[in-house]
């Protein structure tokens, strides 16, 4: 499987990976793993394009895109995308547990997404949610939802398992009904 991106920054809690290409990467709200031992499984919560160089803004050059490529083809090697990844759990013992990994995974680690029963282990309980939740770095409200969607798409829809995810974000935010119901009315 090709892999679509490399560990540039790395700790415990999360990572950043860079893509291969400019201007691709997995979508927000992805599952991804990497190929690391051990593998660490993780949510994209953030994706940037920008300069290579620190401290430099690309310059807008009033052309589109096509434009851009025909006639300084050159600027696209000084950008650079990267993704930015919350862990979830990792791999111990062909196990998957709901836990920071005990080592970050190391830089230059390929990443890649997660196979449609990944997927489906990684959010079969609501775990993945509670990271979320208690994660203050990420854009909660919107990757619980992006997550959801992406968790959902692999069932075909399960009726039955929104109804349970929907149970346990009612739990995690009793105490804000308005935050609550505005989740689950983009969600449902």
């Amino acid at each position: 499987m090709e892999h679509i991106g490399e560990v540039v920054e790395s700790s415990t809690k999360g990572f950043i990976a860079r893509s291969p290409r400019m201007g691709e990467s997995p979508s927000f709200g992805s599952f991804v793993r990497t190929d690391s031992e051990p593998r660490v499984y993780g949510l994209v919560y953030e994706i940037l394009t920008g300069s290579k160089e620190p401290g430099r803004k690309p310059t807008a050059y009033d052309m589109s895109i096509e434009e851009l490529r025909r006639e300084q083809p050159q600027i696209f090697e000084l950008l650079k995308t990267e993704f930015h990844v919350l862990t979830l759990a990792y791999l111990e013992g062909g196990k998957i547990r709901f836990a920071l990994s005990p080592l970050p995974p190391p830089i230059h680690t390929f990443v890649h997404m997660c196979s449609d029963e990944e997927k489906k282990e990684l959010s079969s309980e609501d775990f993945f949610l509670r990271a979320i939740v208690s994660s203050s770095n990420v854009p909660v409200d919107d990757l619980i939802i992006s997550s959801l969607y992406s968790a959902q798409n692999v069932r075909k829809k399960d009726k039955d398992y929104m109804v349970r995810m929907g149970k346990s974000l009612s739990r995690f935010f009793r105490d804000d009904y308005e935050r609550l119901s505005s989740i689950l009315r983009r969600v449902l």
